[in-house]
């Protein structure tokens, strides 16, 4: 997994950014939801599906139950009143979305022969085999439920980056450059890799060094980005980011 370099630092976006950020766009809202808040959350929500999935999985649910209970969290986590139990003082989004699921969780498991879950509600696209293919790549670990979601949670979050990153080269014509540079971005080259690279992309190996820097800071960029739209303040980017690059490769 691509993992950004946790020691170098770049300068963190400014204060303003954390007006319009998904998170703190639904902490704003407060009791009085809004529709943005709402979208913003269900945004939150289509990303970090996953981790969700994996912690149920985790806690003992075969593939379909788990499906049907993640389906159904979503459900009740995106109607308007899940507004007004999120508080600046729950922290992080990761947290407040972990407590909620346990808390769901322990009510759901409690309705012994309750209806099919979810009343027929898909509120977010499902794949149910590259869910389940998913998981199974880190289901032989011996993860606790919430470090399993916590672990799947930071993969997400880089794949995501590391996705935008491509999006970016793709768009601006450098597909080809970002598949032959992509691999460089956390490990270190080894003898002849820019030569190979530069002889490869019509470059010189000094403008290879450059792009790879380049490389790196944005993905770095990234994945601070990322990382902002699931916290409240500037401040809990670094630390947030040290911590889940410690979970990768622990």
């Amino acid at each position: 997994m691509v993992l950004p370099d946790s020691n170098v630092s770049d300068s963190p976006p400014r204060g303003q950014l954390f007006a319009t950020t998904h998170w703190s766009v639904v902490l704003a809202a407060g009791e009085g939801s809004s529709t943005q808040a709402t979208d913003a959350l269900e945004r939150l929500c289509c990303t970090y599906w996953l981790p969700l999935y994996a912690y149920v999985r985790r806690k003992g649910s075969g593939p379909e139950d788990a499906q049907d209970l993640t389906q159904e969290f979503f459900v009740r986590l995106l109607e308007k009143n899940v507004l007004s139990r999120a508080r600046r003082e729950r922290g992080r989004f990761r947290s407040f979305l972990l407590t909620s699921l346990q808390n769901f969780l322990v009510n759901e498991w409690e309705r012994v022969g309750a209806k099919k879950r979810g009343g027929g509600n898909r509120p977010l696209p499902w794949d149910q085999l590259s869910a389940e293919n998913r998981y199974q790549l880190e289901a032989a670990s011996d993860l606790t439920p919430d470090k399993a979601f916590e672990r799947r949670w930071a993969l997400t979050l880089f794949q995501q980056a590391l996705a935008r990153l491509h999006q970016e080269f793709t768009g601006a014509g450098k597909g080809k450059q970002f598949e032959e540079l992509k691999g460089l971005l956390s490990d270190e080259a080894g003898e002849g890799d820019y030569a190979g690279i530069a002889a490869r992309l019509g470059m010189t190996a000094a403008a290879v060094t450059v792009a790879v820097h380049r490389l790196r800071k944005r993905y770095r960029q990234l994945v601070r980005e990322e990382i902002a739209q699931t916290v409240t303040s500037v401040t809990e980017i670094e630390d947030e980011m040290r911590y889940l690059i410690k979970l990768m490769t622990a």
